[in-house]
């Protein structure tokens, strides 16, 4: 029975081909045109570009496999792109990534694996997969913390993760790299993608503007008590947490608070109305033994990641006074925007077990609360 790999045309899906095909298992590759190849095509560190499916098919002939390349850009642009400027335009910051791996990435593509008579569908993602006594399966933070790519992977449902398996999980990239090279694969050195892979330049404002020209449309800029402070070029370019680029000048430092598009708002504050204690998640995916229900009602203890590039804190899941899952975060955390991911583990450090997650919906934080209500 033939395994599928899908092959992005970088180092880390090259060598998971390369080592499961020398392992005697019958490999097939497969590769995702996911847009249109125009500006993106020839930027150094995009993913699934026109450079990147040569490749991948250059690798797949050294392998001596089979290499299939899919037009998915209806279905990516569908669930990914619109998706993306939808959230720009509604005031709250996406990860596109989460989106991408969630639906086209497994859902469709392991629906194509099954088409090509495979059962398993192999991936280059840094996360680890093991078998539990009762037989599902769980997924854990990589052995390289810094490469580790658990985060974007929470919302992977049970019945995907049955199908799906991650080599990589208990290597370092240098490791990998030493892979490629040894196997001869052109990619050994090859850089690696970014994480917008759809965005020619890295400027993200130019495809909602194109797509959702009403994220462009000024508004006001609004200080938590009260005052107006000025105009802003529109809520596509800001996010929780920003500083710089507001285009208003006063004697204090100050920070995006919170977007209202509905009211065309940008509200900012002092740093210390940043700190969060309490986030509401919506379409949450739990992986964890008990159901996420109980596990609220019990108050587990659980470790919780709101930014790729942090580190996971000490928390506990919660119900509000309406009997909703909270989030309470022990030490608070800064900059937690709604639309990014709240992922849980079960420890704070490398080998993790990851619980679940959801999207961040809203948050609490005591100074931003205590000065609106003061407005109010």
């Amino acid at each position: 029975m033939p395994l599928v790999v899908a092959m992005s045309g970088g180092v880390d899906s090259s060598v998971v081909a390369g080592l499961l095909a020398h392992a005697g298992y019958d490999v097939v590759g497969v590769t995702l045109q996911l847009y249109d190849q125009g500006a993106a095509a020839l930027r150094k560190g995009a993913c699934c570009a026109g450079q990147d499916i040569y490749d991948a098919r250059t690798v797949a002939e050294k392998l001596g496999i089979p290499h299939y390349v899919l037009d998915y850009e209806s279905r990516f642009r569908e669930e990914v792109i619109e998706r993306f400027a939808d959230s720009y335009a509604s005031g709250v910051t996406p990860i596109p990534c989460v989106d991408c791996n969630r639906t086209v990435k497994f859902r469709d593509l392991l629906a194509t694996a099954e088409d090509l008579g495979a059962s398993v569908l192999a991936t280059g993602h840094y996360v680890s997969s093991r078998a539990l006594p009762d037989g599902r399966r769980a997924l854990y933070r990589a052995a390289e913390d810094n490469r580790d790519q658990s985060y974007f992977l929470y919302a992977t449902s049970e019945a995907q993760l049955a199908r799906l398996r991650f080599p990589l999980g208990h290597l370092k990239k240098s490791e990998v790299r030493a892979l490629a090279a040894d196997l001869g694969l052109v990619v050994a050195d090859k850089p690696d993608s970014q994480d917008i892979c759809f965005v020619p330049g890295g400027d993200y404002a130019e495809i909602v503007q194109r797509l959702r020209p009403e994220a462009g449309d000024p508004g006001d800029i609004v200080h938590l008590d009260g005052r107006l402070l000025g105009r802003h070029r529109g809520v596509m370019h800001y996010t929780i947490g920003q500083r710089k680029g507001l285009g208003i000048s006063t004697p204090e430092p100050l920070y995006v608070i919170g977007i209202d598009a509905a009211r065309r708002e940008v509200k900012v504050g002092p740093r210390e109305a940043l700190t969060v204690h309490a986030i509401r998640i919506s379409d949450v995916n739990w992986l964890g033994d008990e159901p996420f229900a109980q596990a609220c009602a019990a108050e587990r203890e659980v470790f919780v990641k709101v930014r790729s590039t942090r580190a996971p804190a000490p928390g506990r899941l919660g119900l509000d006074a309406q009997g909703l899952p909270l989030v309470h975060l022990h030490l608070g955390e800064e900059g937690v925007a709604p639309g990014q991911a709240c992922v849980l583990y079960d420890a704070p450090d490398g080998g993790a077990r990851l619980l679940g997650g959801g999207t961040i919906l809203r948050t609490r934080s005591a100074v931003r609360d205590a000065m609106q209500a003061q407005v109010a």
